[in-house]
């Protein structure tokens, strides 16, 4: 994959793993090249747990994302959640020797390099530190204090803090499976960027991201990220209690759900059953869909009700903290029939499904709009994007700069941004193990 216009985003599920290949096209928008799909065997709510056979989904996916793009795979934008990530708020100042100086990003990075530095449980690691708000000399509710002159520059955080031991486990992963890790993206955030649009942002919006064995949310207000949790159910429990509630195998459990289920019992006669054939010679089960929709209905309450209590923590009941764009239901547990009118009737707050369409280019395959695609579509596009910020470096090089033109000039190091620099840092520590 020498062509620096393509990227690669490589979701790592609990029940599937999606390679997707693209390019952005003439009109901004993203022109997927090829998808790869495999079975997620080795990952248990969202944290790896069997290396071996993650490797060998990992390998089945990208293999069929290469041979449907035509493209040799090397680097890809990776994505991580699980129920080991918890965020924090977390406030630092910095008080600058020179007064007279206008405050810079070298301030904000001295700054935002002090809270990485926090002392964090046994086993922990902060994966983002994202500012909310700046004060300077005691002037809050500033977004971007640099060009101001100020003495005390100080900061309000949300701190997203991991496991390490999850999060190596996924580069080694990666590693094993022949390819680099190009960046590492909380997948919340990922997603976000695939389905939320700029006015949702800045009006207030909760992303529910519903995947097989967890469900993200992450909260913007004003255009920037304010609260993002990973709750360690998802749909995956769902189906567990139907296959206990109706006595049947798992596959058989999963297809009622996808096919026949709905989080609304309401919705469904009594007398609608749907017959599911008997193991090995028995005789078939009667099921009746208003009993599997109550089933349903109690989980996705119990997780709904989660998510709400997250949403109420991060202060949403506060007028200067409203989200006045609601909901934005995403992932797999997303396509379950009137889980947006559960949604709804429980939060009492808009809600709508988001789609990755509005990113892909027009001719893309129809599929890849489902709800299913979004945490992958959404690495896509932050692969894309720090492909477009390396190619900016390069172009503002100027060509004498550049080895191999006339005059060797070693080229002069590119500006890495906090998180590129930890994810630096993870790649050599990947490079330095055993």
């Amino acid at each position: 994959m020498e062509n620096n216009n393509i990227a690669v985003g490589l979701d790592i599920g609990t029940t599937k793993i999606v390679a997707m290949v693209g390019k952005q096209d003439p009109y901004g928008k993203i022109e997927v090249l090829g998808t790869g799909k495999a079975k997620s065997l080795g990952v248990h709510r969202g944290v790896v747990n069997n290396i071996t056979q993650t490797i060998q989904s990992i390998q089945q996916a990208v293999e069929e994302a290469e041979s449907a793009s035509n493209e040799k795979i090397k680097k890809v934008v990776v994505g991580i959640a699980g129920q080991h990530i918890r965020s924090l708020h977390h406030s630092d100042y910095i008080t600058r020797p020179n007064s007279d100086k206008v405050i810079d990003e070298q301030d904000i990075e001295k700054l935002i390099n002090q809270v990485y530095k926090l002392v964090m449980l046994p086993g922990e690691e902060i994966i983002h530190v994202l500012p909310q708000d700046f004060k300077v000399d005691g002037q809050a509710e500033i977004k971007t204090p640099i060009g101001m002159y100020g003495g005390r520059l100080e900061a309000n955080f949300h701190v997203v803090v991991g496991q390490v031991s999850s999060i190596r486990n996924v580069g080694r992963c990666i590693k094993s499976a022949g390819l680099e890790l190009g960046n590492i993206t909380l997948e919340p955030l990922a997603s976000a960027e695939a389905v939320l649009s700029q006015e949702e942002k800045e009006a207030g919006v909760a992303l529910i991201d519903i995947g097989g064995g967890t469900t993200d949310l992450a909260i913007f207000k004003d255009g920037i990220i304010r609260h993002t949790a990973v709750i360690s159910f998802g749909g995956n429990v769902i189906t567990e209690d139907i296959k206990e509630g109706c006595s049947i195998i798992e596959k058989q459990a999963e297809l009622l759900k996808t096919k026949f289920g709905s989080a609304w019992p309401g919705e469904n006669k009594d007398n609608e059953i749907v017959s599911i054939p008997g193991l090995r010679g028995r005789d078939p089960k009667e099921i009746t869909l208003k009993n599997l929709s109550k089933i349903i209905h109690a989980r996705v309450v119990e997780i709904v009700e989660q998510v709400f209590l997250e949403i109420k923590n991060y202060g949403h009941e506060e007028s200067k903290k409203k989200l006045i764009a609601g909901i934005v239901l995403t992932g797999g547990g997303a396509q379950l029939k009137h889980i947006k009118q559960l949604v709804e009737y429980i939060t009492g707050m808009d809600t709508r499904i988001g789609y990755p369409n509005e990113h892909l280019a027009s001719n893309s395959d129809p599929e890849l709009s489902s709800p299913i695609f979004a945490t992958v579509a959404g690495l896509l596009i932050k692969g894309l994007a720090e492909n477009e910020k390396q190619a900016k470096i390069l172009h503002s090089i100027p060509e004498e700069t550049i080895p191999g033109a006339e005059r060797n000039i070693p080229k002069p190091e590119k500006k890495l941004s906090i998180f590129e620099k930890w994810a630096e840092k993870f790649r050599d520590f990947l490079d330095n193990a055993e």
